[in-house]
């Protein structure tokens, strides 16, 4: 229904699926702003493993939350939201369309439809699933919660132990799985959202990982993970590769090993980007290679 609000347009989909193309494009066809919704761009000292926006790209359309903190600040989705909200509030004042970008869904959510309210977790629960963690590693964390949450094991990021841990502790807590309390009311906002999401057939957007990971490499991400490895116990650095070079740099495996392992990682990381957006019925999804006037026929003008 049409309304008098100003209009976000969120453009989603599976990492290396060309997002950051899109919105470009858009930005420049409605002569607006982007606001990034990439919860690993956001770290200033994470350049090459993040995929972040080229200079050239940067320059074509003025950005938020990019390499915006570091990754030893503390930052959350709740801090996220409040402050793109705020954000959003300001950039309508003077344009009636907005491009949100970015393959984090729950960060995604949070604009569109705010945060849901999850249950307090003791301490003792806390500490429980943190013991597990540190004596079982993460896999520890991923072998209970697909037991006890198969639902949320194959639809949130399990390599990051914090969203593990979470989802055991409200589980835990409530005897409810984690999704249970992602599906309440959403929240009113001032803005319409129209959610346009990209896809590929799978071979597609798997051969794109892999050359995106081989360009990483050249452009020196074996570099710019050792630079960080003294700081690889911080929550932003369980990331697709890094964690993995990290690996090597501790003498677990060999570099191709670990090249390897971002590959296969990433491929994991896709599809599980894809469970979490396929559960949103209000997305339109269009072919990557889509033109940008049919796409424009899938927005309010």
């Amino acid at each position: 229904m049409k309304t008098d609000y100003p209009t976000l347009i969120c453009i989603l989909g599976p990492t290396a699926i060309g997002k950051t193309s899109l919105s470009l494009k858009l930005a420049n066809y409605f002569s607006t702003e982007i606001v990034s919704a990439d919860s690993r761009q956001f770290y200033k000292e994470m350049n090459i493993g993040t995929a972040v926006p080229t200079s050239d790209e940067l320059n074509q359309a003025k950005h938020y939350f990019i390499q915006h903190i570091s990754v030893t600040d503390d930052y959350n989705v709740g801090k996220f939201e409040k402050e793109t909200i705020n954000l959003l509030t300001e950039i309508f004042k003077t344009h009636s369309k907005a491009i949100l970008v970015g393959g984090s869904g729950l960060y995604q959510k949070a604009v569109t439809e705010g945060l849901d309210s999850f249950p307090d977790i003791p301490s003792t629960i806390r500490e429980k699933y943190n013991t597990i963690l540190n004596n079982n590693g993460i896999k520890g964390l991923q072998n209970l919660l697909k037991e006890k949450d198969p639902e949320s094991y194959n639809s949130i990021e399990i390599s990051n132990p914090r969203r593990l841990t979470r989802a055991l502790e409200v589980v835990d807590v409530s005897g409810k799985s984690f999704s249970y309390f992602q599906n309440q009311k959403k929240k009113k906002r001032e803005f319409d959202v129209v959610k346009i999401g990209l896809e590929a057939p799978r071979k597609v957007i798997y051969d794109r990982i892999e050359q995106r990971v081989d360009l990483m490499i050249e452009q020196g991400l074996v570099e710019e993970a050792k630079q960080l490895h003294p700081f690889k116990q911080h929550n932003a650095l369980q990331t697709v590769g890094y964690k993995e070079l990290f690996a090597h740099f501790d003498g677990e495996v060999s570099l191709d090993q670990a090249i390897s392992e971002i590959k296969k990682n990433t491929r994991r990381f896709a599809k599980r980007q894809l469970t979490w957006f396929k559960k949103d019925k209000d997305i339109h999804w269009l072919h990557y290679e889509t033109s940008l006037e049919e796409l424009l026929a899938h927005i309010k003008t």
